[in-house]
């Protein structure tokens, strides 16, 4: 029995249609996908949605810039020596021919001055570890001021913050290893901190450098940790940190549509990993540009070290800076003897103690806030950090400590250049050290409530539109208009603070209740983190807003007068597009 397949359907070819024979690629997919079973898992993971915010790219800047570190220093490997065998400096740069140095040094040399490309290499491999370890502690701040490490993230910015760590003593070693007076010091500083270590401080010492400072050991450990150990537990804990990044969903900026069981955005194919591919190529580039055009770390023009010598004005890499510092202005011969042991308090405290406890305050910020606010919900919405004024004075005190101790790390180059007294400027800093953390916290957290009102008056009353109007009787008023619905959901896409009361009150005897003592330094934590945060309007205080508005147009019907070329002054400043501009 023949069929009429014209009056079935139609189709431009003579032929009917016929499955093609599957091609090797596809083939071979399919072989894998029988045995492996990951189509399943890999159509789910390639559909992922991820939000578009600008400020989500810090992360991504941290991730390729440490991918151009990788692919930078893969090519440097092929050419550093990293030994303190002397040698004799026969290259090509002319005023350190026949000068005495350790093949370290004559290696650093060669990459920058007889292998092509490889001066490009070294100051692009320096600028993008400069640039991760600066994405990281950017994309941190903004993790910390937007409530990201909130439930179920802790973990997350547990991990983030050793990434920081590592990637800090991944830069004191790279930059340690061309063995030039420069880094040299800064390797000698680190000998005289460890031996500021009570008890076992000369052990580590000896440890560390095989013997007496400098020893013959200390560049090829080094090279050791920068190429092999650091990079291992860093690549470890970014597979980490994506993979919890993918199971707990992407945080998402509230608005429309956003709620704290969904994600709006684009799926990883092909739209994400496009946009992602396209701005690798952006810090690429960038890196590229800054390795070709400024120059940094030029070992060249500091010599080979010489224990006997140091190079003036010398400053570490900026991130090891703030310890540095901080050594500078405590005051010199704090010291105590105990047991016989001298305890140098004026290098323990700036270089053992101060950077350790930071990173601790640094790791429990999260665990600390879900302890006093009592929140055990899982936080997908991200804050402004306005709406969580406290967090972000305290995130901005902590900056502030950093800052000042970072400028008093450059004291001497701040006196030369404007020339000012050393030592007005370190009395200074011994006393902004303290004062400026609390007075930031007092003007941010004043701010953010400030801010905060400023949200609910425009909320309930519009936004002020700057456009005068002067009544019958000669008064004068600003014509406000509403704000647009989306805008009014943004704003009000916040949770009300709850302040925690103190619970379990002595009994009868006078006996107080087990744990009352922990939940009354709790409420008063509370008190002091939320109690003074102004809460979003109630929905009866925006119906009588929203009547309240509609009488004041009506008594404001006829007063505003366009005047010819100013109609649109106040265009810039509306939110809502469905409000005429005038009535």
């Amino acid at each position: 029995m023949s069929v009429d397949t014209s009056k079935v359907a139609s189709s431009n070819r003579t032929t009917a249609a016929t499955a093609s024979k599957p091609s090797k690629v596809g083939g071979l997919a399919t072989w894998a996908d029988d045995r492996l079973g990951l189509a399943g898992g890999m159509k789910k993971n390639l559909r992922k949605v991820f939000p578009d915010h600008w400020s989500f790219m810090l992360g991504e800047i941290a991730l390729w810039s440490f991918v151009v570190v990788l692919l930078t220093g893969v090519f440097l490997t092929f050419w550093f020596v990293p030994s303190m065998a002397h040698t004799t400096y026969e290259g090509s740069y002319d005023q350190l021919r026949g000068v005495g140095m350790s093949e370290a040094m004559a290696s650093t040399l060669k990459l920058s001055f007889d292998v092509r490309g490889g001066l490009l290499m070294r100051q692009m491999h320096h600028w993008a570890a400069m640039i991760f370890v600066a994405s990281m502690m950017v994309h941190l701040l903004r993790v910390a001021l937007t409530g990201a490490y909130r439930k179920p993230r802790e973990l997350n910015w547990v991990i983030g913050c050793l990434l920081l760590l590592l990637g800090t003593i991944e830069g004191f070693t790279g930059y340690s290893l061309p063995d030039d007076l420069l880094s040299g010091t800064g390797v000698r500083a680190t000998d005289g901190f460890l031996k500021a270590s009570p008890v076992v401080g000369t052990y580590m010492s000896f440890f560390l450098f095989g013997g007496e400072f400098p020893g013959d050991s200390i560049i090829p450990r080094l090279f050791t940790i920068h190429v092999l150990l650091i990079p291992g537990l860093l690549l470890a804990l970014i597979a980490a940190h994506m993979l919890l990044l993918v199971y707990h969903k992407h945080t998402q900026w509230p608005g429309p549509g956003r709620t704290e069981q969904n994600v709006v955005g684009f799926p990883m194919l092909p739209v994400y990993a496009a946009k992602a591919g396209g701005f690798f190529f952006v810090v690429f580039g960038f890196t590229a540009l800054m390795g070709g055009l400024l120059t940094i770390n030029p070992v060249w023009k500091f010599g080979p070290y010489d224990p006997t010598k140091v190079t003036a004005g010398s400053q570490p890499d900026w991130y090891m800076g703030w310890p540095d510092g901080l050594l500078r202005i405590i005051p010199t011969g704090w010291e105590s003897v105990i047991f016989g042991y001298t305890i140098s308090w004026n290098v323990i405290i700036p270089i053992l103690l101060m950077p350790p406890l930071m990173l601790t305050i640094v790791l429990l910020l999260p665990f600390l806030e879900g302890w006093i606010t009592g929140d055990k919900r899982e936080h997908h919405l991200l804050q402004r950090p306005r709406n969580a004024p406290t967090r972000t004075g305290v995130m901005v005190a902590l900056m502030t400590f950093y800052g000042l101790a970072w400028a008093a790390g450059g004291n001497d180059i701040i006196g030369i250049k404007f020339d000012l007294s050393i030592n007005a400027i370190t009395y200074f800093m011994r006393v902004a050290i303290f004062v400026g953390p609390l007075l930031a916290f007092w003007i941010t957290r004043r701010w953010c409530i400030s801010l905060q009102r400023a949200d609910n008056e425009k909320l309930l009353h519009g936004y002020e539109t700057g456009i005068i109007m002067r009544s019958a009787e000669g008064a004068y008023s600003e014509r406000h208009l509403p704000i647009s619905n989306s805008a009014a959901y943004t704003l009000t896409a916040r949770d009300r603070d709850q302040v925690l009361a103190v619970d379990g009150a002595p009994d009868e005897g006078g006996v107080a209740a087990p744990g009352s003592r922990s939940q009354r330094i709790r409420a008063r934590l509370s008190q002091w983190m939320v109690g003074h945060n102004v809460q979003k309007p109630t929905a009866a205080e925006l119906e009588e807003a929203h009547h309240h508005a509609e009488h004041v147009a009506a008594l404001e019907a006829g007063l505003d007068h366009p005047v010819d070329g100013h109609q649109f002054d106040d265009h810039r400043l509306r939110d809502a597009d469905d409000v005429p501009l005038r009535d």
